[in-house]
């Protein structure tokens, strides 16, 4: 790609108000661009940044600039108000719904070992992180919550698997034990993948225990009829024993 489309690239993207993506940025030119070009103009800028106090990241809903880490210290002194502060619950709550999602809240309460209020759900939904994606086939149907795209865009992630790796294990364990099985996450997987998924594997579930209890009624019969069959051909025995003795 040529530099002057490179310069509307970047442009466009240092204009947007939101993230953009490569279909969005196919739009700024009349003449077909290909998006391997877009691709290979989009890496070349983030070269030509890598040394400035911007740069250019790719998120879930695309491509977008943003000011760098070590540029924070000076920019919040033109900022007096300061970021909203989130309890250590509503943050542990975050964090099970992230790596362990989609969870229902009964799920939560049994990893964290105690109740989660509903300021701390409604903290999370109002900040655009989680949201309800469905309901679990279960008593009740509870909501089964997950992160949002939001949730990946201002911690600048692409997906689910950019997500940093967990040092204790414990939440884990404790999630195992509620009898969910760990997701494996596919970047081109969506939450509604995920959730038909799930649902697969409790309707499996619960075909092999119809199976089983199927099997054992048949058992069960096959014994029963047996015992009979033995009971009347020792009737007639004892009928003749009788009129011996008689």
């Amino acid at each position: 790609m040529d530099e002057h489309n490179k310069r509307v690239i970047e442009t466009a993207l240092l204009c947007a108000q939101e993230p953009l993506t490569v279909a969005d940025m196919s739009r700024l030119f009349v003449e077909d661009i290909s998006t391997a070009d877009i691709d290979e103009a989009l890496v070349e800028l983030q070269r030509f940044w890598d040394n400035k106090g911007m740069e250019l990241v790719h998120i879930a809903t695309g491509w977008r600039f943003q000011s760098r880490l070590s540029m924070r210290e000076y920019l919040d002194r033109l900022t007096p108000e300061k970021p909203p502060k989130y309890s250590r619950a509503v943050m542990e709550t975050l964090a099970i719904i992230a790596y362990r999602q989609p969870v229902t809240r009964g799920e939560i309460e049994e990893i964290r070992g105690v109740a989660v209020s509903s300021n701390v759900m409604k903290q999370l939904e109002d900040r655009g992180w989680v949201e309800v994606i469905g309901h679990k086939e279960t008593i009740g149907r509870p909501g089964l919550y997950a992160t949002t795209k939001q949730f990946l865009d201002d911690l600048s992630l692409t997906n689910l698997q950019s997500l940093p790796i967990l040092e204790d294990a414990a939440p884990m364990a404790a999630a195992e034990q509620l009898g969910q099985a760990v997701i494996e996450f596919d970047p081109s997987a969506t939450v509604e993948t995920v959730v038909i998924d799930t649902q697969s594997m409790e309707v499996n579930e619960s075909e092999d225990a119809a199976v089983e209890v199927a099997e054992l009624e048949i058992t069960e019969v096959t014994e029963e009829e047996t015992v009979i069959e033995d009971t009347e051909e020792v009737t007639p025995e004892s009928e003749d024993n009788s009129g011996e003795t008689k």
